[in-house]
């Protein structure tokens, strides 16, 4: 089996968080692209709606293609579309164009998972700390998405977020080409064949079906958090501006340095306990925001609590489901990453419609009870050995 070196690691994590950062720019800039297209907050906020449902769909029909082709080869492809629907955006001349490229964007953003399954086929040792690393990238493109889309929004405009986001993509694709180690090809069967065998990893497993409904449940928190944030700083009594909104990412880095932790939790053999414990903290930190409504300093215990017990489910979720089949790891990444990014635009569109219709207060309510929901899911995944047989 290849080996992968530190730094085709940092590469590879790089490649993920510069290309998954643009599901995110927009959430702290809705309200300065609704003042350029003369449309409300909450329409802008489908942006991030149709992002998210873009990941989705080229999680689904994009990703298994890495079983089929080689991946690197795939990589490069969606890097070359993900440029061009960034450009879409940056000059869209009516929203309607805005909203279309918003879910290119989503499409093709999907490079970071067809990373993770291929530096999961790669390294045999260690397998969790290396997919933590790698992930650990992808959340500080996350975090640093929602700080970097604010400041320059502020300094420039929210244009040239998109246009410097496209001319970092272009980086990082001549990075992934160069003296990179390929995967070889599994799948022979068709097209057609690869989707209904990824549909099929469902059924094999009762592991990925137990793990992709956390996630789906946990990712759905978190997205509903952070798209009301958006209009709940925006509005009376903070008033705050897109680059004040984005500096509450950086209270989440704790949750990209923890990271890689849970992935050695997962290779030692104790993901109960993981996610047990990550479930929990996820809802613990919604119970902050509630009993404290309208401290600023509950948000920010929030935001660090929330994203740590997220992104520690969400990596000892991966750690697990790449145990199961080796040969079927971009399939197996398909059915988990699908479900887990439709749970995030379902949190963003259910949250956006309760914050309309009761602000602030129901908002934080569907948050809890989504998070309710994966900690009673959590308590399913009994801890075994050998974890490919659950």
């Amino acid at each position: 089996m290849a080996s992968l070196t530190k730094t085709q690691v940092m590469i590879m994590a790089a490649t993920a968080g510069i290309a998954v950062a643009n599901v995110y720019y927009s959430q702290p800039i809705l309200g300065a692209i609704a003042q350029s297209f003369h449309i409300t907050a909450e329409k802008a906020g489908s942006m991030s709606v149709l992002s998210q449902v873009g990941y989705g769909i080229g999680l689904f029909f994009l990703t298994p293609v890495g079983d089929m082709i080689e991946r690197k080869k795939l990589i490069l492809y969606l890097q070359g579309g993900l440029i061009a629907a960034l450009l879409l955006i940056a000059f869209a001349p009516n929203v309607y164009v805005l909203f279309a490229g918003s879910l290119l964007i989503g499409v093709f953003s999907v490079v970071a998972q067809v990373i993770l399954p291929m530096a999961a086929s790669l390294v045999k040792e260690n397998r969790g700390k290396v997919v933590g690393q790698i992930f650990t990238g992808l959340l500080v493109g996350i975090l640093v998405a929602r700080v970097f889309s604010g400041f320059i929004t502020n300094w420039l405009g929210w244009h040239y977020v998109y246009m410097l986001s496209a001319g970092l993509v272009l980086g990082t694709a001549v990075l992934m080409q160069a003296d990179f180690p390929s995967t070889p090809e599994r799948f022979s069967g068709t097209y057609a064949g690869l989707l209904k065998s990824t549909v099929a990893q469902l059924g094999r497993f009762s592991l990925l079906r137990r793990a992709a409904l956390t996630g789906m449940l946990a990712f759905g928190t978190l997205s509903a958090f952070w798209v009301t944030l958006t209009f709940y700083l925006s509005d009376a009594p903070f008033h705050y501006s897109p680059s004040q909104i984005g500096l509450f990412g950086l209270l989440a880095a704790a949750g990209a340095l923890i990271a890689p932790v849970f992935g050695k939790l997962a290779d030692k053999g104790t993901p109960h306990r993981s996610l047990l414990f990550s479930t929990g903290i996820t809802l613990v930190s919604i119970l902050v925001l509630k009993l404290a409504p309208g401290l600023v300093a509950a948000i920010w215990v929030t935001v660090i609590l929330m994203d740590i017990g997220v992104q520690a489910t969400q990596v000892t979720n991966i750690a697990l489901i790449y145990s199961l089949d080796h040969t079927a790891n971009s399939r197996i990444n398909t059915v988990y990453m699908t479900s887990y990014f439709i749970g995030g635009a379902v949190g963003s569109f259910a949250a956006i419609q309760v914050y309309h219709a009761g602000g602030w207060p129901w908002a934080t309510t569907l948050m809890v009870l989504l998070s309710v929901a994966a900690l009673m899911n959590a308590f399913t995944l009994q801890p075994k050995n050998n974890i490919a047989s659950i």
